[in-house]
């Protein structure tokens, strides 16, 4: 398979913020075309396996790897073979996953068991670990620092985004020493990761733990522990002041900000990994909406 594989994925928008510091901008990477930043990397994967003659690709995922892998397996003829923590995953990637036709699987377990296991399925012939384990997810997704750039037409002085595995803040600080830019980088986890109720980022051991703990080390990353509540309040502002919806995972960069500041950065771009449509059920949680007598007296009674 020689032909590059591709659905569309970058360019997607950096939106100013209206209500924040007049430097915070927002690069929407829900806007992707399975609704998240996964897809830069996995286009460069899924072609580079099935150059290499993979029969299938492999991945765990807590839901957006999965989304990925699989539509853009099935978009070059490939199988996918998907490994999710049962009960753990927001029902609208599962049906994205099973849509684009991917072997799915259900571990009794977590995101850390789901991971050994398509690690161990990886290593054998004719399958091809799609995980940011996978230097060329990485490569992939570099190209938003590019696009960063270019948008902005200058560096930023700092970039925020959540901490989950770590393969895309691996990738980012990658890029921005390519690029040659001293932008610093602040990065929210959950302080209860394995549990907590943004489960894009319900990951209790990232694969990529090292290469952060270095890049903090080296003074390019700082990272921020959030509360459930802290990452909450984030998102439902991002929604609530911007009219940007994530879900609830992609506000982490948001929350970290509030809870460090930005010190003398003047330009900040927040970087918002998935859209809100990945995982409706957070908002199904906070609001419940009572129905009325179709009546204007009802109706104003219920808005007033």
């Amino acid at each position: 398979m020689g032909v590059s594989t591709s659905l569309g994925e970058g360019s997607t928008p950096l939106v100013r913020a209206t209500r924040r510091a007049s430097g915070v901008f927002f690069k929407c990477e829900g806007l992707n075309p399975t609704g998240s930043f996964k897809d830069r990397g996995m286009a460069v994967a899924v072609t580079r396996a099935g150059q290499a003659g993979a029969r299938a690709v492999v991945c765990a995922s807590t839901g957006n790897t999965a989304a990925s892998a699989a539509a853009y397996a099935a978009h070059v003829g490939l199988e996918a073979i998907v490994l999710v923590p049962a009960g753990a995953t927001a029902s609208a990637k599962l049906a994205q996953t099973r849509a684009a036709g991917a072997r799915l699987v259900q571990i009794r377990g977590t995101f850390d068991d789901a991971l050994r296991l398509a690690r161990e399925l990886g290593e054998r012939d004719g399958l091809v670990l799609v995980n940011s384990l996978n230097p060329d997810r990485i490569e992939g997704q570099r190209t938003v620092v590019t696009e960063i750039l270019e948008q902005l037409g200058r560096e930023p002085d700092l970039i925020a985004l959540p901490f989950g595995g770590g393969g895309n803040v691996s990738a980012v600080a990658a890029a921005l020493a390519d690029a040659g830019v001293t932008t610093k980088i602040v990065v929210g986890e959950s302080a209860v990761r394995a549990s907590t109720f943004a489960s894009a980022i319900r990951i209790a051991e990232p694969a990529h733990a090292a290469n952060v703990a270095m890049l903090v080390d080296e003074g390019r990353v700082h990272i921020v522990s959030l509360s459930e509540g802290e990452l909450r309040d984030a998102w439902r502002a991002l929604a609530r002041e911007e009219g940007v919806f994530c879900e609830p995972a992609s506000a982490a960069g948001i929350a970290a900000l509030d809870r460090a500041g930005v010190g003398d950065a003047a330009t900040v771009v927040c970087i918002l990994t998935g859209h809100g449509l990945k995982d409706t059920a957070a908002v199904a949680d906070e609001h419940t909406a009572d129905s009325v007598e179709a009546t204007l007296d009802a109706v104003l009674e219920a808005v007033e």
